[in-house]
């Protein structure tokens, strides 16, 4: 195939799933090519994931109709998680970038007021995540608000509504707060996950007829294939596409040094060069500006415990043994 023709043969698309290296792709119309990366490019995924679910791509179109990703277009925003490579079978440090999800413009993790009571230390593990990734909103969604007393919910969420994520209250079962759920997913590509339990399912079939079911078919093909990443792009009807990303349930912070950590606090950031030293971490150094703010209430304790917790795991996979 000559420069030019090439050139004339390429189709702009999105990668909407991705297992054991074949990528299906939408183009146009809403066709779906399977395809593969060219040569050069799996060359450069050895090291990362050149090629990830809600990339968008230029392919090519093969004699026997399935593609080749010739181009990935920058990214916007990059959820990724820390893998061990393969043959190391969980032992030593995780050294791979594997992508969850490209280019979503939103992030809405999904906690239940009750039943299970919400986990804020995995929640904090979550915002950090999506605050290292670029994603432009971040979002909290507290669901079986009919199981607990509003006051209380809203005084457990507190902290999060003071430094600036936004919440939305609702409830699969009385059909709370789902019109603005549905506006706030409308055209976007959202990133909507949570730990087992919280009524994700719910949710997503009061949002959407059957869309909880979709969801969990795309997760079960590919758990049955055995990949190594099971995310999945589902087309939403109001527009837009959920990211269904089970990845984040075992999610190990990507690049990020502990020293770097307390730039991913909102609360925290803006304290640390009030530390009395460059390198403080803190825990208990003398004249610690943000450990002084927690103990006078102005950073939540929940969220400065976290915070340490984060730091000792990140020093603990950045140690040299």
């Amino acid at each position: 195939m000559g420069e030019g023709e090439a050139v004339a043969a390429l189709l702009e698309g999105l990668v909407v799933s991705d297992q054991s290296g074949f990528f299906n792709v939408e183009v146009a119309g809403g066709q779906i090519v399977t395809c593969r990366l060219r040569g050069r490019l799996m060359e450069e995924a050895r090291s990362s994931d050149i090629a990830a679910v809600g990339d968008r791509v230029k392919i090519s179109i093969l004699p026997d109709g399935t593609g080749a990703i010739e181009e990935v277009h920058p990214r916007t925003s990059v959820l990724s998680r820390a893998v061990r490579t393969e043959g190391r079978r969980g032992e030593g440090q995780p050294d791979r970038e594997q992508v969850i999800v490209a280019n979503a413009d939103q992030a809405l993790f999904v906690f239940a007021a009750a039943q299970p009571s919400p986990n804020f230390k995995m929640l904090d593990r979550f915002l950090v995540a999506g605050e290292k990734s670029g994603i432009g909103a971040l979002m909290i969604v507290v669901n079986k608000i009919d199981l607990q007393e509003p006051a209380a919910i809203r005084k457990l969420f507190a902290p999060y509504e003071k430094i600036g994520y936004r919440i939305l209250y609702t409830s699969a079962r009385e059909k709370t707060g789902i019109d603005e759920l549905r506006e706030v997913l409308r055209g976007h590509l959202s990133v909507f996950t949570g730990p087992s339990g919280v009524g994700k399912t719910s949710l997503l079939n009061v949002i959407q007829p059957g869309l909880g079911r979709v969801v969990k078919e795309v997760s079960r093909r590919a758990e049955g294939i055995h990949t190594t990443r099971d995310s999945a792009l589902v087309k939403l009807e109001i527009g837009g596409y959920l990211a269904d990303t089970p990845g984040l349930k075992t999610l190990a912070l990507w690049d990020i040094e502990p020293e770097e950590l307390d730039g991913y606090f909102r609360e925290i950031a803006p304290l640390v060069s009030a530390c009395k030293f460059n390198d403080c971490a803190h825990f208990d150094e003398p004249g610690c500006a943000v450990a002084e703010a927690a103990e006078k209430g102005e950073i939540a304790e929940s969220r400065y415990l976290s915070y340490l917790s984060l730091r000792m795991e990140l020093e603990d996979a950045y140690a040299i043994t």
